[in-house]
């Protein structure tokens, strides 16, 4: 096919005489696509990140079969293709590291296929997001459904969700937890396809998401396996032509408004640290970006209304009990811009619902959950360009800390020696992990949720001061300092740290210092490797063109100010 003529963006493929489009249409005719309806309906791609390495995703294939039936029904055509799917459990070094290439994966499906636009189907959470990224940036007009969470777990005779386990594994840790029991556990940790069940990094993003008016009304919180998110993949499909005709774009949808009306709800709701990364990210595709001091007002202008797991005490069928994301939006209204659109096309203020007076988990303004301030964003010596701390999950006795460091350069050494005991290692120490950041790990690992030592566990210590330049899952808690920017592997004060230095911690300061005298600082070495490691392939275009944390771990070429 020799493509002259064809433009990437169009559908001309369907519609035009010559060569390229009989050859096109012929094709989808063997395919079984009727001819009648060929060039003369929309076409809506479905872009699923549906597989069996991915279970958080394994029930998108089931919605995509509804999507396209909402498709049909609004006088489409639902043409389905897969991209790559990454599940946190199952990639290394880090799904964060292949996030990008997600990202591209979906921006040229999206741009180099005759789709007039398009349905995101996606789950686990880098896929969500990466969507989003790339949709952002092809600029057709597209809308999302997350895979929904899985069911809860029973253990110990009450419901259990996936945060419970990191108290479980330290109990294994220190043998509390016999092989029988362990069996037991791996049993019934996971009972169905679906995200994790509570306000981790792949349901945050799904609220996040339909904040940015990037999913329906009312999608992110319905559970995986339920007729309700069958009935709104029907809604989404007919939306997705409903957009087509209207021409409505992801970057009429995602505005300055929208981004900040979404950190908000991160927030109220105690959401994933890692949100804030993935917002960043789809922020730089348009050229936008919410900086510290944006981010440091929204959130202590911004108080924890979701009493949900883990930051809180209930689970997601609770909130979603109490209308969900329309019902937080309502009560969130004096604080939200409720002109930005939601993902029906019309703004948020139509599809924002009042507080029910029945409602459990739910809060309001005048008397939250928690006090502003969940998301801390610090700044100091030890992170020039940032760092973030969950507060709603961290131990308010942490809040100011001053401790001697204790050092571990990177994942191995951290395993090898945490539960050593000659560490020399008390409660008052600070926990520091370096060489996990998005070039040292790369791909910033889930490793930032150090482990606290066995000796240290078997004396009663439950929480400790903990920095790192990597992530954690959004599913644990503790007082954890992640996203230290600069990362050590390229340079920041992180590589500077050494075993008994004092590192402070300030939350309510927003501080993060390591007390050592400058002229010392700088009599200390700093040795970025990332760049001189021997690399192929997508390897090498990550070292070379990955950002910090900051700036949400996008790739420089791809950022909307990008020349």
């Amino acid at each position: 096919m020799s493509q002259e003529g064809i433009q990437r963006a169009g559908g001309e493929l369907m519609t035009g005489d010559g060569a390229d489009a009989l050859i096109t249409r012929g094709l989808l005719r063997g395919a079984g696509v009727p001819s009648e309806l060929i060039g003369d309906r929309p076409v809506i791609g479905i872009a699923n990140t549906w597989s069996e390495l991915n279970p958080c995703n394994g029930g998108l294939r089931d919605i995509a079969a509804h999507v396209k039936r909402g498709v049909i029904a609004a006088g489409g055509i639902p043409l389905e293709f897969p991209t790559i799917s990454l599940g946190e459990a199952f990639t290394r070094p880090s799904s964060m590291y292949l996030r990008n290439l997600l990202a591209m994966d979906t921006e040229e499906m999206i741009s180099s296929s005759p789709i007039d636009g398009v349905v995101l189907l996606g789950g686990c959470d880098k896929t969500l997001p990466a969507q989003i990224m790339g949709a952002v940036s092809a600029d057709k007009p597209a809308i999302g459904l997350a895979a929904g969470p899985r069911p809860l777990s029973r253990w110990a005779g009450a419901d259990m969700s996936i945060d419970d386990l990191w108290p479980l594994l330290d109990k294994r840790r220190t043998g509390e937890l016999n092989d029988t029991s362990w069996a037991e556990l791996e049993a019934c940790l996971s009972c169905g396809v679906g995200t994790c069940n509570v306000m981790g990094t792949a349901i945050t993003m799904a609220v996040v998401a339909e904040v940015l008016g990037m999913s329906l009304p009312g999608s992110a919180l319905l559970p995986a396996d339920s007729p309700a998110r069958a009935t709104i993949a029907e809604a989404t499909g007919a939306h997705a032509v409903a957009h087509v005709e209207s021409g409505i774009t992801p970057t009429q949808f995602i505005t300055t408004a929208a981004l900040e009306n979404a950190f908000r709800v991160i927030c109220a709701v105690g959401g994933s640290t890692n949100a804030v990364l993935h917002l960043q990210a789809i922020a730089g595709r348009l050229g936008l970006g919410i900086d510290i001091e944006d981010m440091r007002r929204l959130s202590a202008e911004t108080p924890f209304l979701a009493d949900v797991k883990p930051s809180g005490r209930m689970f997601l069928h609770d909130l979603q009990a109490d209308g969900g994301v329309p019902a937080l939006m309502g009560v969130m209204a004096p604080l939200q811009d409720l002109s930005a659109l939601a993902g029906n096309g019309r703004p948020w203020r139509h599809s924002a619902r009042p507080m029910s007076e029945s409602s459990n988990c739910l809060t309001s303004l005048d008397d939250p959950k928690g006090a502003p301030g969940t998301l801390a964003v610090l700044t100091g010596s030890l992170a020039p360009r940032g760092a973030l701390l969950k507060a709603s999950a961290a131990t308010p006795g942490l809040y100011r800390h001053v401790g001697p460091a204790v050092v571990f350069d990177g994942v191995e050494d951290l395993r090898a020696r945490i539960d050593d005991p000659d560490l020399l290692i008390e409660a008052d120490s600070v926990l520091v992990l370096r060489g996990a950041g998005p070039l040292g790990g790369p791909g910033m690992p889930e490793v930032g949720h150090l482990p606290i030592p066995t000796r240290l566990l078997d004396k009663g210590v439950t929480d400790m001061v903990r920095i790192s330049d990597a992530r954690m899952s959004g599913t644990a808690t503790g007082t954890v300092v992640l996203h230290v920017s600069p990362e050590s592997e390229a340079g920041g004060p992180l590589a500077l740290v050494r075993d008994g230095d004092l590192i402070a911690l300030d939350v309510d300061g927003l501080r993060l210092d390591l007390l050592v005298d400058e002229r010392e600082l700088r009599q200390r070495s700093r040795r970025p490797t990332s760049l001189r490691k021997k690399a192929r392939g997508y390897d090498h275009l990550y070292r070379h063109h990955v950002l910090q944390a900051d700036q949400g771990c996008d790739f420089d070429f791809l950022r909307g100010d990008h020349d």
